[in-house]
């Protein structure tokens, strides 16, 4: 199977959280770095994403997130093909920035 920007893979995760309790600030923390450890980047606060290398291994990392979701809140789980996050436009203070690269190899399990 050939790799191209239309087969590699990208998870967006989205979430808001309740964080008006002790217990719910623990539940958006331990979350939150679930998420590190699956591989995932903040890109904005609430929001995290990852470069995935195929679609299998995509499939594989929705299922590990969804084992981990906390009891209380909204995630949303979106994903793109590397092609369209190419397409994303970024701005910082009104100055168009680069989105960061992906990983130039493909990692193997």
């Amino acid at each position: 199977m050939e790799l191209t920007p239309y087969r590699i893979m990208w998870i967006f995760v989205l979430f808001d959280l309740p964080v008006l309790t002790k217990a719910q600030r623990k539940d958006y923390t331990t979350f939150r770095k679930s998420l590190e450890k699956l591989g995932f980047g903040m890109q904005q606060f609430s929001v995290y994403n990852c470069f995935c290398g195929s679609r299998e291994r995509m499939e594989a990392q929705i299922q590990r997130i969804k084992n981990h979701l906390p009891p209380a809140g909204h995630v949303m789980i979106m994903h793109m093909t590397d092609r369209q996050y190419q397409d994303i436009v970024n701005f910082y203070c009104r100055s168009e920035a680069k989105l960061k690269e992906g990983p130039q190899q493909l990692e193997l399990f």
